[in-house]
C-alpha cells in the first residue's frame, strides 16, 4: 500500500443515492488507510465526524454543490452549519456564471464569504469546474481564489462534463504559485493517474477510488 499517497487522498462519496452504510464504510476505510479526509455531502457530516472521532482523517464536505449557483449567503450559512456539525475542510463551488460574465467582484466576494465563515475552523478548497472554463477563465478563477484567501483550488465537482486533467493542474499550479494547495478531482481512478496529477503540481487527490488507488488497482468510477 502507498501510505504517502493515502495521506493526499480525500476519500469521496458524493452521489445522491449514497446510503448510511456506504458512509460508515467510507469512514472505516479512511481510518484503515489513513486518508487525508472523507469528503461527503453536508447531510452526512455529523455521522462522519462521529465515526472518525480520534482518527487522523478529517471530515470534508461540499458547499454550493454541485452547481455553485446558490446565493453567497447560502454558501456562508452552509459553511457555518457544516463546521458546527464537525467538518474541518469545505470544498465550495464558485459562481461559474458570474465568472464567465466577467463579474470578478461577485466571484471573489462569494469565495471570501465562505473563507470568512470558515476562518480558523476549516480549510477552504475552491472548486472552479475547469471543464466549463477557458484557460483564461481558469487562471482568473485561481487568481480570485488567492485574493479571497482560500487554502486550495480544486479542478472539478465530478458531476459536470469532465474531470481533472494534467494540463489543468499544471495551469492552476503555475497561476497560484508554490504555496497554495491544488486538488485534482474527477476521473482519477488509479495509481498512475494520481501520480501524474501529483507530478503536475497537485497536493491533494479527490477520488471515490481511494482504496483501489493506494493498492495499485484501477477503479471503474467517474469520480
Amino acid at each position: 500500500m502507498n501510505k504517502e499517497l493515502a495521506r493526499m487522498i480525500d476519500h469521496t462519496a458524493l452521489k445522491p443515492d449514497t446510503s448510511r452504510e456506504q458512509i460508515e464504510k467510507l469512514c472505516e476505510e479512511a481510518r484503515e488507510f489513513n486518508f487525508a479526509s472523507v469528503c461527503v455531502n453536508p447531510t452526512w457530516v455529523s455521522l462522519a465526524a462521529e465515526r472518525l472521532e480520534g482518527a487522523e482523517a478529517k471530515v470534508c464536505t461540499v458547499i454550493g454543490f454541485p452547481l455553485g449557483a446558490v446565493t453567497t449567503e447560502t454558501k456562508a450559512f452552509e459553511t457555518k452549519d457544516a463546521i458546527e456539525k464537525g467538518a474541518t475542510e469545505v470544498d465550495m463551488v464558485i459562481n461559474i456564471g458570474a465568472l464567465k460574465d466577467g463579474d470578478n467582484s461577485l466571484v471573489e466576494q462569494d469565495i471570501k464569504a465562505v473563507v470568512d465563515a470558515a476562518k480558523g475552523k476549516a480549510l477552504v478548497k475552491v472548486i472552479i469546474e475547469t471543464c466549463l472554463l477557458t484557460d483564461e477563465e481558469k487562471k482568473r478563477a485561481c487568481e480570485l481564489s488567492v485574493k479571497a484567501g482560500a487554502d486550495f483550488v480544486k479542478t472539478s465537482t465530478g458531476f459536470s462534463t469532465g474531470g481533472a486533467t494534467v494540463e489543468d493542474i499544471k495551469l492552476m499550479r503555475q497561476t497560484v504559485g508554490p504555496d497554495l494547495g491544488v486538488k485534482a478531482s474527477g476521473g482519477v481512478r488509479d495509481l498512475e493517474g494520481s501520480q501524474a496529477m501529483i507530478d503536475a503540481g497537485a497536493t491533494r487527490i479527490g477520488a471515490s477510488a481511494g482504496v483501489k488507488i493506494v493498492q495499485g488497482e484501477t477503479a471503474d468510477t467517474d469520480y
